[in-house]
Protein backbone atom coordinates (compact mmCIF):
# COMPACT_ATOMS: atom_id res chain seq x y z
CA UNK A 1 0.00 0.00 0.00
CA UNK A 2 1.46 3.72 -0.38
CA UNK A 3 0.24 7.05 1.47
CA UNK A 4 -1.36 10.06 -0.68
CA UNK A 5 2.51 11.03 -0.91
CA UNK A 6 3.44 7.90 -3.08
CA UNK A 7 5.36 6.66 -0.08
CA UNK A 8 4.82 3.12 0.92
CA UNK A 9 3.30 1.94 3.71
CA UNK A 10 4.54 -0.53 6.55
CA UNK A 11 2.03 -3.44 6.38
CA UNK A 12 -0.35 -3.45 9.19
CA UNK A 13 1.39 -5.17 12.60
CA UNK A 14 0.16 -7.64 14.87
CA UNK A 15 -0.86 -6.33 18.06
CA UNK A 16 1.48 -6.97 20.88
CA UNK A 17 1.92 -8.89 24.13
CA UNK A 18 3.25 -8.11 27.30
CA UNK A 19 6.92 -7.48 26.51
CA UNK A 20 6.80 -6.15 23.01
CA UNK A 21 6.45 -10.14 21.56
CA UNK A 22 3.26 -10.34 19.15
CA UNK A 23 0.11 -12.19 20.34
CA UNK A 24 -0.58 -15.50 18.43
CA UNK A 25 -3.02 -15.34 15.74
CA UNK A 26 -6.52 -16.43 17.04
CA UNK A 27 -7.12 -20.63 16.41
CA UNK A 28 -9.93 -20.63 14.13
CA UNK A 29 -7.63 -18.05 11.50
CA UNK A 30 -4.87 -20.03 11.75
CA UNK A 31 -6.91 -23.50 11.69
CA UNK A 32 -9.59 -22.69 9.30
CA UNK A 33 -9.78 -24.32 5.90
CA UNK A 34 -10.03 -22.15 3.04
CA UNK A 35 -13.74 -22.30 1.30
CA UNK A 36 -15.45 -23.27 5.19
CA UNK A 37 -15.76 -19.42 6.13
CA UNK A 38 -13.84 -19.70 8.88
CA UNK A 39 -15.69 -22.37 10.77
CA UNK A 40 -13.84 -24.71 13.11
CA UNK A 41 -13.72 -28.02 13.04
CA UNK A 42 -14.29 -27.74 16.62
CA UNK A 43 -17.88 -26.06 15.65
CA UNK A 44 -18.74 -28.73 13.52
CA UNK A 45 -18.36 -31.65 15.82
CA UNK A 46 -20.76 -29.67 18.33
CA UNK A 47 -23.26 -29.17 15.58
CA UNK A 48 -23.13 -32.58 14.93
CA UNK A 49 -23.71 -33.64 18.21
CA UNK A 50 -26.43 -31.49 18.80
CA UNK A 51 -27.86 -33.11 15.34
CA UNK A 52 -29.50 -36.29 14.72
CA UNK A 53 -29.53 -39.25 17.50
CA UNK A 54 -26.48 -40.80 18.47
CA UNK A 55 -25.18 -44.06 16.71
CA UNK A 56 -24.44 -46.98 18.83
CA UNK A 57 -21.17 -48.45 18.30
CA UNK A 58 -20.05 -52.12 18.20
CA UNK A 59 -18.85 -52.11 22.20
CA UNK A 60 -22.10 -50.58 23.02
CA UNK A 61 -24.35 -52.85 21.12
CA UNK A 62 -22.40 -55.62 22.85
CA UNK A 63 -23.04 -54.83 26.22
CA UNK A 64 -26.63 -54.00 25.33
CA UNK A 65 -26.93 -57.91 24.03
CA UNK A 66 -25.14 -59.03 27.45
CA UNK A 67 -26.82 -57.05 29.33
CA UNK A 68 -30.71 -57.61 28.01
CA UNK A 69 -29.66 -61.40 26.08
CA UNK A 70 -28.22 -62.94 29.42
CA UNK A 71 -31.69 -62.08 31.69
CA UNK A 72 -33.86 -62.94 28.70
CA UNK A 73 -32.10 -66.46 28.21
CA UNK A 74 -32.35 -67.38 32.12
CA UNK A 75 -35.85 -66.32 31.98
CA UNK A 76 -37.06 -68.41 29.10
CA UNK A 77 -34.74 -70.94 30.35
CA UNK A 78 -35.94 -70.90 33.54
CA UNK A 79 -39.52 -69.71 33.45
CA UNK A 80 -41.47 -69.58 30.37
CA UNK A 81 -39.21 -72.94 29.39
CA UNK A 82 -40.72 -75.19 32.04
CA UNK A 83 -44.19 -73.71 32.03
CA UNK A 84 -44.29 -74.39 28.09
CA UNK A 85 -42.95 -78.14 28.86
CA UNK A 86 -45.59 -78.74 31.42
CA UNK A 87 -48.32 -77.55 29.70
CA UNK A 88 -47.45 -79.70 26.92
CA UNK A 89 -46.33 -82.62 28.83
CA UNK A 90 -50.16 -82.54 30.79
CA UNK A 91 -51.50 -84.07 27.68
CA UNK A 92 -49.31 -87.08 27.94
CA UNK A 93 -48.33 -89.88 29.80
CA UNK A 94 -44.71 -90.28 30.63
CA UNK A 95 -42.50 -91.66 33.79
CA UNK A 96 -39.52 -90.16 33.17
CA UNK A 97 -37.99 -92.83 32.15
CA UNK A 98 -40.12 -94.44 29.02
CA UNK A 99 -41.24 -93.47 26.07
CA UNK A 100 -43.60 -90.36 25.98
CA UNK A 101 -47.13 -91.43 24.67
CA UNK A 102 -49.98 -89.02 23.86
CA UNK A 103 -53.19 -89.42 26.19
CA UNK A 104 -55.08 -85.99 25.36
CA UNK A 105 -57.51 -84.76 28.41
CA UNK A 106 -57.16 -88.22 30.21
CA UNK A 107 -55.13 -86.43 32.78
CA UNK A 108 -57.69 -84.06 33.66
CA UNK A 109 -60.58 -86.05 33.29
CA UNK A 110 -58.77 -88.39 36.06
CA UNK A 111 -57.96 -85.21 38.25
CA UNK A 112 -61.63 -84.10 38.34
CA UNK A 113 -63.38 -87.17 38.55
CA UNK A 114 -61.06 -89.64 40.55
CA UNK A 115 -58.52 -88.21 42.35
CA UNK A 116 -59.77 -87.42 45.87
CA UNK A 117 -56.78 -85.67 47.38
CA UNK A 118 -57.46 -82.50 44.64
CA UNK A 119 -60.81 -80.95 45.37
CA UNK A 120 -59.69 -81.07 49.36
CA UNK A 121 -56.15 -79.55 48.05
CA UNK A 122 -58.39 -76.86 46.05
CA UNK A 123 -60.30 -75.55 48.88
CA UNK A 124 -57.36 -75.28 50.82
CA UNK A 125 -55.54 -73.24 48.56
CA UNK A 126 -58.68 -70.90 48.37
CA UNK A 127 -59.17 -71.43 52.21
CA UNK A 128 -55.31 -70.29 52.14
CA UNK A 129 -55.96 -66.88 49.89
CA UNK A 130 -59.07 -65.81 51.78
CA UNK A 131 -57.32 -65.75 55.15
CA UNK A 132 -54.29 -64.21 53.92
CA UNK A 133 -56.56 -61.44 52.51
CA UNK A 134 -58.89 -60.69 54.67
CA UNK A 135 -57.34 -61.04 57.37
CA UNK A 136 -53.82 -61.23 57.30
CA UNK A 137 -53.56 -58.51 54.73
CA UNK A 138 -55.87 -55.85 56.64
CA UNK A 139 -53.53 -56.44 59.22
CA UNK A 140 -50.65 -55.15 58.08
CA UNK A 141 -52.65 -52.04 56.71
CA UNK A 142 -53.72 -51.40 59.98
CA UNK A 143 -50.17 -51.66 61.53
CA UNK A 144 -48.82 -49.93 58.49
CA UNK A 145 -51.11 -46.64 60.01
CA UNK A 146 -50.32 -47.29 63.28
CA UNK A 147 -46.36 -47.15 63.26
CA UNK A 148 -46.51 -43.74 60.26
CA UNK A 149 -48.36 -41.82 63.21
CA UNK A 150 -44.93 -42.14 64.91
CA UNK A 151 -46.06 -44.01 67.84
CA UNK A 152 -43.41 -44.17 70.88
CA UNK A 153 -40.77 -47.14 69.78
CA UNK A 154 -42.06 -47.15 66.12
CA UNK A 155 -38.68 -48.23 64.89
CA UNK A 156 -38.87 -51.42 67.25
CA UNK A 157 -41.88 -52.43 65.96
CA UNK A 158 -41.04 -51.67 62.74
CA UNK A 159 -38.37 -53.98 62.90
CA UNK A 160 -39.65 -56.21 64.97
CA UNK A 161 -42.64 -56.46 62.88
CA UNK A 162 -40.57 -57.49 59.51
CA UNK A 163 -38.11 -59.77 60.97
CA UNK A 164 -40.31 -62.87 60.01
CA UNK A 165 -40.13 -61.90 56.71
CA UNK A 166 -36.67 -62.09 55.95
CA UNK A 167 -37.13 -65.73 57.37
CA UNK A 168 -38.17 -68.49 54.53
CA UNK A 169 -41.33 -70.51 54.87
CA UNK A 170 -39.54 -74.08 55.57
CA UNK A 171 -38.38 -71.85 58.46
CA UNK A 172 -41.42 -70.56 59.49
CA UNK A 173 -42.66 -74.52 59.50
CA UNK A 174 -40.19 -75.58 62.32
CA UNK A 175 -41.02 -72.57 64.26
CA UNK A 176 -44.42 -73.51 63.96
CA UNK A 177 -43.55 -76.85 64.72
CA UNK A 178 -41.76 -75.63 68.06
CA UNK A 179 -44.90 -73.48 68.81
CA UNK A 180 -47.52 -76.05 67.92
CA UNK A 181 -46.18 -79.43 68.82
CA UNK A 182 -48.65 -81.81 70.53
CA UNK A 183 -45.78 -82.78 73.93
CA UNK A 184 -43.08 -80.14 73.72
CA UNK A 185 -44.73 -77.59 72.26
CA UNK A 186 -44.73 -73.92 73.79
CA UNK A 187 -48.23 -73.47 73.54
CA UNK A 188 -49.04 -76.02 75.48
CA UNK A 189 -46.86 -75.63 78.05
CA UNK A 190 -47.92 -72.20 78.60
CA UNK A 191 -51.48 -73.50 78.72
CA UNK A 192 -50.56 -76.09 80.87
CA UNK A 193 -52.30 -78.77 79.08
CA UNK A 194 -50.45 -81.63 80.66
CA UNK A 195 -53.41 -84.04 80.95
CA UNK A 196 -54.45 -84.29 77.30
CA UNK A 197 -52.77 -81.90 75.44
CA UNK A 198 -54.23 -80.82 71.86
CA UNK A 199 -52.25 -81.85 69.38
CA UNK A 200 -52.70 -78.70 66.97
CA UNK A 201 -50.58 -80.11 64.14
CA UNK A 202 -51.97 -83.34 63.94
CA UNK A 203 -55.82 -83.05 64.15
CA UNK A 204 -57.30 -82.15 60.65
CA UNK A 205 -59.32 -79.92 62.07
CA UNK A 206 -56.84 -77.59 63.74
CA UNK A 207 -53.53 -77.69 62.31
CA UNK A 208 -54.38 -76.27 58.85
CA UNK A 209 -55.36 -73.13 60.65
CA UNK A 210 -52.36 -73.22 63.02
CA UNK A 211 -50.17 -73.14 59.60
CA UNK A 212 -52.24 -70.44 58.14
CA UNK A 213 -51.29 -68.36 61.59
CA UNK A 214 -47.66 -68.82 60.99
CA UNK A 215 -48.10 -68.16 57.81
CA UNK A 216 -50.00 -64.58 58.25
CA UNK A 217 -47.53 -64.02 60.60
CA UNK A 218 -44.80 -63.58 57.67
CA UNK A 219 -47.57 -62.17 55.25
CA UNK A 220 -48.43 -59.60 57.79
CA UNK A 221 -44.96 -57.80 58.21
CA UNK A 222 -44.40 -57.86 54.26
CA UNK A 223 -47.46 -56.20 53.97
CA UNK A 224 -46.41 -53.60 56.43
CA UNK A 225 -43.71 -52.19 54.80
CA UNK A 226 -45.51 -52.02 51.44
CA UNK A 227 -48.21 -50.17 52.83
CA UNK A 228 -45.94 -47.98 55.28
CA UNK A 229 -43.51 -47.04 52.25
CA UNK A 230 -46.81 -45.94 50.13
CA UNK A 231 -48.27 -43.86 53.46
CA UNK A 232 -44.92 -42.20 53.86
CA UNK A 233 -45.25 -41.07 49.53
CA UNK A 234 -48.36 -39.62 50.21
CA UNK A 235 -48.53 -35.88 50.02
CA UNK A 236 -49.54 -33.90 54.10
CA UNK A 237 -51.31 -31.00 52.30
CA UNK A 238 -54.37 -33.63 51.51
CA UNK A 239 -54.64 -34.61 55.09
CA UNK A 240 -55.18 -31.14 55.89
CA UNK A 241 -57.30 -29.91 53.27
CA UNK A 242 -59.31 -33.27 54.73
CA UNK A 243 -58.89 -31.79 58.13
CA UNK A 244 -60.07 -28.40 57.12
CA UNK A 245 -63.41 -29.37 55.23
CA UNK A 246 -63.97 -31.21 58.97
CA UNK A 247 -63.55 -34.60 58.07
CA UNK A 248 -62.51 -37.13 60.83
CA UNK A 249 -59.33 -39.10 60.85
CA UNK A 250 -61.46 -42.05 59.61
CA UNK A 251 -62.71 -40.45 57.24
CA UNK A 252 -59.84 -38.87 55.50
CA UNK A 253 -58.07 -41.87 55.36
CA UNK A 254 -60.44 -44.20 53.63
CA UNK A 255 -61.94 -41.39 51.66
CA UNK A 256 -58.57 -39.22 50.67
CA UNK A 257 -55.53 -41.43 51.82
CA UNK A 258 -56.48 -44.71 50.93
CA UNK A 259 -57.20 -43.75 47.23
CA UNK A 260 -54.23 -42.62 46.52
CA UNK A 261 -52.45 -45.73 47.42
CA UNK A 262 -53.90 -47.78 44.29
CA UNK A 263 -50.11 -48.74 42.94
CA UNK A 264 -49.47 -50.31 46.04
CA UNK A 265 -52.95 -52.20 46.37
CA UNK A 266 -52.26 -53.40 43.37
CA UNK A 267 -48.95 -54.80 44.55
CA UNK A 268 -50.34 -56.32 47.62
CA UNK A 269 -52.87 -57.84 45.91
CA UNK A 270 -50.80 -59.58 43.44
CA UNK A 271 -48.42 -60.92 45.92
CA UNK A 272 -51.58 -62.28 48.50
CA UNK A 273 -52.45 -64.04 45.59
CA UNK A 274 -48.95 -65.88 44.68
CA UNK A 275 -48.19 -66.48 48.18
CA UNK A 276 -51.31 -68.07 48.75
CA UNK A 277 -51.48 -70.12 45.83
CA UNK A 278 -48.04 -71.13 45.86
CA UNK A 279 -47.29 -72.11 49.37
CA UNK A 280 -45.34 -75.24 49.76
CA UNK A 281 -42.65 -75.53 52.03
CA UNK A 282 -43.66 -74.44 55.13
CA UNK A 283 -46.79 -77.05 55.04
CA UNK A 284 -44.00 -80.31 53.74
CA UNK A 285 -41.74 -78.84 56.77
CA UNK A 286 -44.63 -80.12 59.77
CA UNK A 287 -46.38 -83.26 57.81
CA UNK A 288 -45.08 -83.34 53.89
CA UNK A 289 -48.57 -81.62 53.18
CA UNK A 290 -50.56 -84.89 54.35
CA UNK A 291 -53.52 -85.40 56.65
CA UNK A 292 -55.21 -82.06 56.38
CA UNK A 293 -52.56 -80.07 55.05
CA UNK A 294 -53.01 -81.01 51.41
CA UNK A 295 -52.20 -78.14 48.94
CA UNK A 296 -51.97 -78.10 44.91
CA UNK A 297 -48.56 -77.48 44.85
CA UNK A 298 -47.55 -80.99 47.48
CA UNK A 299 -50.04 -82.62 44.85
CA UNK A 300 -47.84 -81.75 41.83
CA UNK A 301 -44.33 -82.54 43.98
CA UNK A 302 -46.06 -85.96 44.86
CA UNK A 303 -46.88 -86.97 41.54
CA UNK A 304 -43.64 -85.87 39.62
CA UNK A 305 -40.41 -86.89 42.32
CA UNK A 306 -42.44 -89.35 44.29
CA UNK A 307 -42.54 -92.89 43.83
CA UNK A 308 -45.18 -93.12 41.49
CA UNK A 309 -43.37 -90.47 38.45
CA UNK A 310 -46.22 -89.53 36.78
CA UNK A 311 -45.04 -86.61 35.19
CA UNK A 312 -47.85 -86.49 33.21
CA UNK A 313 -50.55 -86.26 35.74
CA UNK A 314 -48.43 -83.82 37.77
CA UNK A 315 -48.01 -81.45 35.27
CA UNK A 316 -52.05 -81.84 34.72
CA UNK A 317 -52.22 -80.55 38.04
CA UNK A 318 -49.78 -77.50 37.94
CA UNK A 319 -51.10 -76.49 34.61
CA UNK A 320 -54.68 -75.96 36.75
CA UNK A 321 -52.36 -73.90 39.55
CA UNK A 322 -51.31 -71.79 36.45
CA UNK A 323 -54.82 -71.39 35.04
CA UNK A 324 -55.63 -70.08 38.81
CA UNK A 325 -52.98 -67.85 39.23
CA UNK A 326 -53.51 -65.95 36.25
CA UNK A 327 -57.20 -66.10 36.83
CA UNK A 328 -56.90 -64.04 39.92
CA UNK A 329 -54.01 -61.94 38.90
CA UNK A 330 -55.34 -61.13 35.59
CA UNK A 331 -58.87 -60.03 36.61
CA UNK A 332 -57.28 -57.94 39.29
CA UNK A 333 -55.02 -56.33 37.59
CA UNK A 334 -57.61 -55.56 34.90
CA UNK A 335 -59.93 -54.05 37.61
CA UNK A 336 -57.44 -51.69 39.17
CA UNK A 337 -56.23 -50.70 35.31
CA UNK A 338 -60.06 -49.80 33.97
CA UNK A 339 -60.30 -48.14 37.42
CA UNK A 340 -57.45 -46.10 36.86
CA UNK A 341 -58.33 -44.90 33.42
CA UNK A 342 -62.22 -43.92 34.82
CA UNK A 343 -60.10 -41.50 37.35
Amino acid sequence: MQSPGGQPLDPPSRPSGPGGTPRPEPQAARGAPKGTGGRTKVSVSRRTARGGPRRFTRRDLAVLGVLLGIPILLDVAIVWGPTLASVVLSFTSWDGIGDISWVGTQNYETLLTNYPQFWPAARHNLLWLAFLGLIATPFGLLLAVLIDKGVRFSRFYQSTLYMPVVLSLAVVGFIAQLVFSRDQGALNAILADTESPTDWLGDPDLNLWMILLAAAWRHTGYVMILYLAGLKAVDPSLKEAAAIDGASETQTFFRVVFPTLRPVNVIVGVITVIEALRAFDIVYAVNKGRNGLELLSVLVTDNIIGEASRIGFGSAIAVVLLLVSMGFVVTYLVQEIRGEKNR
